[in-house]
């Protein structure tokens, strides 16, 4: 059995109704954090078949693991959102230790349900929509700042918290089929070490786990899938699992990480090997 070493501790994981936030939560969980499940809407597990609603989601997570867990349905692109969201979760548990901004991915402006599971066409520098571009940009970098804003001056009075925001390898590259995706991610890098920074003397921690290609159902639906990298042992020239990603959020929100901050951790197998 995990050890319990996140006992009283409150974890707020954003986009985890599916894929690798959920089990971002599920894992902190099992940790024995109180967790809240995010998503855009209730329905948002259903996009994928990972749940029938968050309320679901949240209900089996408590039941597993002996938790409390709840939900928060919110536009995170909206900073009146995210206030409201955090409003709630402070009224029912008194506080937020640890925030985990995995709301993201390059998803344009028809959603999850469009061709390629949402990615934009003309998905390149010059030809993305400004439509795409403004989504993709107020997915992946407004919505981790807007939480950042809302949460941390509780945690620096506090004197204590974790921040880690899901970056990608993406923003750790020069990509022409996802350029404003990899834009989005390099600024999601750029601003948690100037956050990092800021939090430093409060002893509040802010870094970046940058995943490499990671299996979940989103993944499969948006492209090839290469069946010579399913496996889960034996190489690392394979694709990632979830839970390699929750095992290092984990990480960097324990002592295991006590002198550890305005990082950016690849978790990609090896498959960049060049400096951040």
């Amino acid at each position: 059995m995990t050890d319990k070493k996140l006992s009283g501790k409150v974890a707020w994981v954003t986009g985890s109704g599916r894929g690798i936030g959920k089990e971002i939560a599920s894992h902190l969980a099992s940790c024995g954090a109180d967790v809240v499940i995010h998503g855009s809407s209730m329905g948002s597990p259903k996009a994928f078949a990972e749940g029938e609603s968050l309320d679901a989601v949240a209900a089996g997570i408590a039941r597993q693991y002996g938790v409390r867990a709840m939900v928060a349905v919110a536009d995170l692109t909206k900073p009146e959102a995210v206030k409201s969201a955090a409003d709630a979760i402070r009224a029912k548990f008194g506080k937020i230790d640890i925030l985990v901004n995995n709301a993201g991915g390059d998803i344009g402006s028809k959603g999850v349900t469009a061709p390629n599971a949402g990615k934009p066409a003309g998905n390149d520098p010059v030809n993305i929509s400004v439509e795409d571009f403004n989504v993709i940009l107020n997915r992946n970098l407004h919505t981790c700042v807007y939480a950042c804003r809302e949460v941390a001056p509780e945690m620096i009075e506090r004197k204590e918290g974790w921040i880690v925001n899901i970056g990608s390898i993406a923003g750790l590259a020069g990509l022409p089929g996802s350029a404003i995706y990899c834009t989005a991610k390099a600024a999601v890098h750029e601003y948690t070490r100037c956050l990092a920074a800021m939090l430093r003397p409060y002893g509040v921690y802010a870094n970046v786990v940058a995943p490499g290609d990671t299996v979940t159902e989103r993944f499969k639906a948006s492209r090839p899938m290469d069946e010579n990298r399913m496996q889960t042992e034996g190489s690392l020239e394979r694709y990632g699992w979830p839970i390699e990603i929750a095992k290092t959020v984990e990480f960097l929100v324990t002592d295991a990480s006590s002198y550890i901050t305005g990082q950016v951790i690849r978790v990609d197998g090896g498959k960049q090997l060049w400096p951040a």
